[in-house]
């Protein structure tokens, strides 16, 4: 009778991914629900789980060219506080708040 030969310690969460990023993992899958032979509905799956490394190496490099992850982030606004012609370092004078009003009884 011939032995198995088997891994000793155990292995961890953290060895398992390191391994599933390193070589990559492929899961792929159709669902079909069809009623009296007449084809109602198709899923395809396809799910491809490496690292970006790996990914590139294989020729997926979506993300490089996708403008919704490429946008450069929007500039800040930034207000003029200073007065056209105004000395550079001088600020906008502040507006004081208009007198209220008071009504007079007739």
């Amino acid at each position: 009778m011939q032995r198995v030969p088997t891994v000793s310690g155990t292995a961890n969460l953290l060895d398992i991914l390191d391994r599933v990023l390193d070589k990559g993992l492929v899961i792929a899958g159709d669902i079909r629900v069809s009623l009296a032979n007449v084809e109602l509905l198709t899923i395809r799956i396809r799910l491809l789980i490496c690292s970006v490394d790996k990914a590139e190496s294989i020729g997926l490099n979506w993300w490089k060219y996708d403008p919704n992850l490429t946008a450069p982030a929007p500039q800040p606004v930034v207000r003029r506080t200073q007065l056209p012609g105004a000395p550079p370092g001088s600020q906008a004078p502040r507006r004081s708040k208009p007198a209220a009003r008071v009504k007079r009884a007739k």
